[in-house]
Parts: C-alpha cells; sequence; structure tokens
C-alpha cells in the first residue's frame, strides 16, 4: 500500500490548504472545509479497521479556537442518534481506539485532542449534524430536553420563542450545548441588590440547571457500552455535570426560568482607575457598585488604554425610553469582523514585530468608541437573548488565560483591584524591557455559584469539578469573579507572562480571602513554553483547589473514580486528560 508519504503535495489537501482555504474566508476565521472519504485518493491513511458499515466516517482537519491545536486529517463521523454513539464506543473498545465528541471547536484547551496529536488511534464525534433535537415542556419548573449537538443559538431560539428563558449565558452562540456543559459554561450574573430570583434560575453556571441528563458508560453487568440516564439526586452525576470531555453525554434536562426583558447600557468613558480602584477609594463609578446597581455587568479593558468597555445589563420588562430595540442578537458588528489595520498588525506580531501594541490597543478601543455610535448600540433593550448573545465566529481568534475567583460578594473591588494592580505592574516591567505579550482585551465578569438548591429538585447533588463549585466551609463565600486575560496566540512570551500572572492568581486568591479554580475552556497550567504543560499545577494545584472545603469523598479523586467507573477503558479520554486525571 502506498504510504502517505509517497503522495505529492498535490494529491491531498495539506495543512497549508486547509489554513488557506480558511484564510480566503476571512482573517483568522477558521472552518474545515475538505470532508475526505475511505475510497478518496487524497485519504491519507487507512480507515479505522471494523469500523461500524452503518455509519460513514471520513477525514476532516480539527482545529480549535485559536489555532493552536491543528491536526489536518482526523478521521470523522456524523452519527444519527445516541445509540449509534453507544454503537462506536462498544467498537472503540473492541479495536483500541478512542473517541471524542467534536462540537463547534469553540475553545481553547485540549480537552478534544491536544497539539502534536496526530488523530492516529482517534475518531471525532461530530455531534452537531443530527444530535441537535430539543423538546420543551411546561411546569413547575420548566424544562428543555435537548441533544449534546444543538447549539446556544438555536437552543435560546427555542426557548425565546416558547417564553423561557436563562438567567445568563455565554456571550457566542455558536457553541454546542453540549460542550457548554461539559466545562460548567457561565455568562454574567449575581442578585441585583433587591432583586428576587425567577423561579428555575440560577446565578451560577449552565451546569447547574441539569436535572438530568443521559451518558455513553460502561455497564459492567453487560460487559458492553450503554446508554444510562442520571438524575439530579444520583450521587454519581456530581461528575457528569461538569465531566471535562471526559465522558460522552448525548442527552440533558435541563430546567428553564420565564423569559426577561434586559437592557444593556454601555459605557466608555469611566476610567480604569476608577472601574478598578482600590476598595478604600472607590466610588459610584467602581465595578463593585455597578454589580450591586445591577447584577450583570462586564468589564472589557484593552492593555495600555485608559477607559475600558463596560456593559451593563439591568431587567427591564418595558422599553427604557432612550434605548433602541433589538430583536436579533450580535449587535455589536463593530466587533465581529477584522479591519484591515488590525491584519497589518498581526501579520507584525507574527513576525515577532509587537511594538506597535500600545498603538494597536488604543485604535482597538476608538473602534469600541465610534462603533458603538455608528450601530446606536449604546443602549439596547429586548428578549434576553438578543441582549445577551454578542461574539460571533468572525471575531479575532485569540488565546485567553481564565480564573475563576471563589470571594464573598464585599470582596468583588477587592479581587478586581488587586489584579488590576498586578497586571498593569507585569505590562509595565515587560514593556521597560521593550517586549509587548498582551495585546488582547482583558474580560472580567461576576457571577454566582453553582448552589444545589437552585436545581428545583430534592437531594440535587452539587457539581464536583464546576469551576464555581461552593465551599461548604466557607458560607460566606457566594460570587465568582473571572478573570480572563487575552491575546494573540502567536505573540511572542504570551505563555510567560501568563505563567507569571497564574502564579500570582493561585497564591494571592486565597486563605479566608478567596480561592481559585480554572475556567476549563481556557488555558491555565501555564509554563513559559506553552499553557497546560504545568505538571505541578495540573497534578497537585487544581486537584488540591477542586477538593479543598469539601467533605471526605466529595473531591477531585472522587470525581475522578466515578468517571474511570463509567469509563474503565478510557475510551472517552485523551493524552492529556490522562494526565490531568492521573
Amino acid at each position: 500500500m502506498e504510504s502517505r508519504h509517497d503522495r505529492s503535495s498535490s494529491s491531498r489537501p495539506s495543512r497549508r490548504a486547509f489554513l488557506g482555504a480558511a484564510a480566503a474566508a476571512g482573517a483568522l476565521a477558521w472552518v474545515p472545509v475538505f470532508r475526505v472519504t475511505p475510497a478518496s485518493a487524497q485519504a491519507t491513511s487507512s480507515p479505522p479497521a471494523n469500523f461500524p458499515s452503518s455509519i460513514s466516517v471520513y477525514q476532516q482537519a480539527y482545529q480549535n479556537w485559536s489555532g493552536m491545536i491543528v491536526i489536518d486529517d482526523v478521521w470523522t463521523c456524523a452519527p444519527t442518534s445516541a445509540t449509534e454513539v453507544v454503537t462506536l464506543a462498544n467498537w472503540a473498545y473492541a479495536n483500541g481506539y478512542r473517541l471524542r465528541a467534536r462540537g463547534m471547536c469553540h475553545g481553547w484547551s485540549p480537552l478534544v485532542l491536544p497539539a502534536g496529536n496526530t488523530g492516529a488511534g482517534y475518531v471525532l464525534v461530530d455531534t452537531t449534524q443530527y444530535l441537535t433535537g430539543a423538546s420543551i415542556t411546561a411546569g413547575t419548573p420548566a424544562t428543555v430536553t435537548a441533544q449534546a449537538g444543538i447549539t446556544m443559538d438555536t437552543l435560546t431560539t427555542a426557548l425565546a420563542a416558547s417564553g423561557y428563558g436563562l438567567c445568563a449565558i455565554p456571550a457566542p452562540g455558536d457553541i454546542t450545548l453540549g460542550g457548554a456543559l461539559a466545562i460548567n459554561a457561565h455568562g454574567s450574573a449575581i442578585p441585583a441588590t433587591g432583586e428576587t430570583p425567577l423561579s428555575g434560575q440560577t446565578y451560577g453556571s449552565l451546569s447547574n440547571v441539569i436535572l438530568s441528563l443521559t451518558a455513553v458508560v460502561w455497564s459492567s453487568t453487560q460487559g458492553e457500552y450503554v446508554l444510562q440516564t442520571f438524575q439530579r439526586d444520583d450521587p454519581d452525576i456530581r461528575a457528569f455535570l461538569a465531566h471535562l470531555g471526559r465522558a460522552f453525554v448525548t442527552e440533558v434536562t435541563l430546567q428553564v426560568a420565564a423569559s426577561q426583558n434586559i437592557r444593556c447600557q454601555s459605557w466608555v468613558d469611566i476610567s480604569a482607575a476608577d472601574l478598578f480602584a482600590p476598595p478604600a477609594t472607590a466610588g459610584s463609578s467602581s465595578l463593585a457598585s455597578y454589580v450591586n446597581g445591577a447584577g450583570r455587568v462586564e468589564a472589557i479593558w484593552f492593555p495600555f488604554t485608559d477607559t475600558p468597555w463596560l456593559k451593563v445589563w439591568t431587567i427591564a420588562p418595558t422599553k427604557p425610553a432612550l434605548s433602541v430595540h433589538v430583536t436579533s442578537p450580535y449587535n455589536y458588528s463593530f466587533t465581529n469582523s477584522v479591519t484591515t489595520a488590525e491584519n497589518t498588525f498581526f501579520d507584525e506580531v507574527a513576525t515577532g514585530d509587537t511594538s506597535g501594541t500600545p498603538a494597536f490597543e488604543g485604535t482597538a478601543m476608538a473602534l469600541v468608541d465610534t462603533g458603538l455610535v455608528f450601530t446606536g448600540t449604546w443602549d439596547i433593550w429586548g428578549q434576553w437573548q438578543d441582549v445577551l448573545l454578542y461574539v460571533k465566529p468572525t471575531t479575532v481568534r485569540i488565546v485567553e488565560a481564565g480564573f475563576a475567583v471563589i470571594t464573598s460578594r464585599a470582596n468583588i473591588q477587592q479581587v478586581v483591584s488587586d489584579f488590576y494592580t498586578q497586571y498593569t505592574t507585569l505590562l509595565d516591567t515587560y514593556q521597560a524591557a521593550g517586549k509587548y505579550p498582551m495585546n488582547g482585551p482583558v474580560e472580567i465578569r461576576v457571577t454566582g455559584l453553582d448552589k444545589p438548591a437552585d436545581a428545583l429538585v430534592t437531594g440535587a447533588q452539587s457539581p464536583i469539578l464546576s469551576s464555581v463549585r461552593p465551599r461548604p466551609d466557607e458560607t460566606g463565600w457566594d460570587v465568582a469573579v473571572w478573570l480572563d486575560m487575552g491575546t494573540l496566540p502567536v505573540t511572542p512570551e504570551f505563555s510567560a507572562f501568563y505563567a507569571t500572572m497564574e502564579a500570582w492568581i493561585w497564591s494571592h486568591y486565597s486563605g479566608s480571602y478567596a480561592t481559585v479554580r480554572p475556567e476549563w475552556s481556557k488555558a491555565w497550567a501555564c509554563t513559559s513554553t506553552a499553557p497546560w504543560t504545568n505538571t505541578t499545577i495540573l497534578g497537585s494545584t487544581i486537584p488540591a483547589a477542586v477538593s479543598a472545603g469539601q467533605a471526605s469523598g466529595d473531591g477531585w479523586s472522587t470525581a475522578v473514580s466515578i468517571l474511570t467507573q463509567y469509563d474503565p477503558s478510557g475510551v472517552f479520554s485523551n493524552p492529556f486528560l490522562d494526565t490531568l486525571f492521573g
């Protein structure tokens, strides 16, 4: 048989061809455009042996959101039902393969496949083509039962049309529900002063509204993989509510609340010094002040600029007189395209020239200032999903390091002030050496925690691996401050900057002040070389953080034990997860 190395570059789609086709579609907006069948002359390897004949298999490129993980030609399939996923799992077990759920590839961390993996021995299972059904049921609470491959765009549209909603959601809608729940995706919301939560709401992550889920698991009595449904009061569901890709969930039932109308006001005239001021000098323009008044805020700050973009969402049943009524999402069009000036800067960074970073950051913020004016979107109002969804796939593809700082509501301003001081101090140190590793925004959000009582089920279990799981020993800690640091993934020394900030974050937010957990979809466990490579953080720091303050038998090792029990052969794993879960 002819080897893959015997073929000329013109006989099959190469990495350059994949990326070139993507570039033609728009800078940094990548979509896999090739699909190669086993019979094609362009196939780069033999198809998986004994693959189920009822399921089509093909080669397709895989790339994560930032482009830091690129695999040209992974064998991929798209099962039409959960039963076919079971068939795939039993085939993989019998033939020495592993399966990875593939959604919309909107993630940074190597939970699907790690960088450097060739895809050999793996089959990606695309859930987005057929596992997309959803049904809504009225009741107390109202519920939606949806398959894992449905996108948040589709799900939120269906919920809103039926008069239901979620308290807070991630900004992008081109993510699958299964992917969002695997990493306890979140929005930005805590109760405003005086706000009464709606029945069925949670201010934590989406994982906390799960009432039941169905997963493909190993049955020791049957000696094969089967479908099993876990209810929210089942102790074993604790490990599946946020499983980091170490399981395969096919369907979930979520509780939902009544739909709400929301106003979003954007402010670009508040100085970073005031917004992130130390508590002793913080006034009405502080982040904590806005959080207390509205409950729902997001601060986007570009390094080397003086005024962040502050978004403040408020519940508004009727349209305020000055607001613009919006009837569809993604209203900040100026953030969802790449300008010529931006492309020029990106090219410079790719060649190692970062000297234009301060000027570029000023241009980026000016684009926000003028964009809000020209699009008339500085004050918008509409149904919840039309106001909360705002990031499209055409936005700039950056990498982000992300952490959740669990603390008390009274400490919000201290958390952000400490972070701002440390971040700017480190920026200044690098700038003094003529280095600019950070050229993307800092994003700060505030959410509640995943309190089991929010799930309207007696005996509801707590998600062990959720970044925002409460600490029973710290009953005063009731919020999470999410700290995200963005930059282009080709920027020199960005991971060294991340590593320094991460070390400070883990050590600073500790003791009776706060605790830290990773934002699973982002960059963490950073070394000077790359994210996700710090073996001490992977093997010790993270397990300890997840277990801290929890009851015996309710921490990291328990989650690992449960996930291993239901997949003892590691069919739903990869080398990175093998390391993380030990």
